[in-house]
């Protein structure tokens, strides 16, 4: 009988620069090359040098980490971040990961009170992602809850699914607050699932992000599935470190966060 074989997915593992929040993202870069991550994720938000590619393709020179995606500015706390129209942003962040060789534009689906950007939101990213070879990996949210209410801040919908995309990006922090079957998710997102956030949760309210294994999550027959489907999108880290001690402790969590990621991308395969 053959032995197993370790083999070894085409997908990069990829730390995201809000990882390391609140420290800064010449940080992430920092930290993600001693760890030995992939490259990088570039979370656009209030750190200027964020925004600014030319920052970002030095720090990706010096540090030898290749920008793998650009997130682009989403947040509630990003609203001013490149343009208050949310095309414009789209249309930088494009233009961002073109010049600095990243493959991927993780975008969330619209606010609800961003109505005309909502109603134009599924043929404006078909046409944005024709323009370009750049895929535009759109990412499932949640719901808002608040004690027994819950608010759908999210359009069309959180579960980004039951809108036609190209390509999706699924969060497993998200699929946890959204209190979702996350493999049932990425069955219907089928070959479209071109990004991976990856993330653990308890089902909180509260986006939690933990460290992938120690929430509820599916993360490591997500991880094992990517391995026998031959996955050669981006697994990204982003995991909250806010409460960490000190940088070593964040770094900690970040080095546990990788060998978790790696060892269940690592399939045994018999060959004949």
């Amino acid at each position: 009988m053959a032995e197993p074989v370790v083999r070894i997915p085409d997908a990069k593992v990829v730390l995201s620069t809000a990882s390391v929040y609140p420290e800064s993202t010449a940080t992430a870069f920092e930290v993600a090359a001693r760890l030995g991550y992939d490259g990088v994720e570039v979370m656009v938000w209030t750190d200027p040098v964020s925004q600014d590619i030319e920052a970002l393709r030095r720090l990706s020179d010096y540090h030898r980490m290749p920008v793998h995606a650009v997130h682009a500015p989403c947040l509630l706390i990003t609203q001013r971040v490149w343009s208050t129209d949310p095309w414009v942003k789209l249309q930088r962040a494009k233009a961002a990961a073109e010049k600095l060789g990243a493959s991927t534009v993780v975008v969330h689906p619209p606010f609800r009170w961003q109505r005309q950007y909502a109603r134009d939101f599924v043929r404006g990213i078909w046409r944005m992602a024709d323009e370009t070879d750049v895929r535009f990996a759109v990412e499932n949210m949640y719901p808002w809850r608040y004690r027994d209410r819950e608010m759908l801040a999210y359009a069309p919908d959180w579960d980004v699914t039951k809108d036609d995309y190209r390509h999706f990006t699924i969060d497993l922090s998200h699929t946890a607050t959204s209190r979702t079957d996350t493999l049932a998710m990425v069955d219907r997102m089928g070959d479209r699932l071109g990004h991976v956030h990856l993330a653990d949760g308890k089902g909180s309210a509260k986006d939690e992000h933990l460290v992938p294994g120690r929430g509820d999550q599916p993360c490591a027959e997500l991880l094992e599935r990517l391995a026998r489907t031959g996955f050669d999108g981006h697994v990204v880290i982003e995991v909250n470190t806010r409460r960490a001690m000190s940088a070593a402790e964040r770094e900690a969590d970040l080095a546990e966060a990788l060998a978790f990621t790696r060892l269940h991308l690592a399939s045994a395969t018999r060959i004949s």
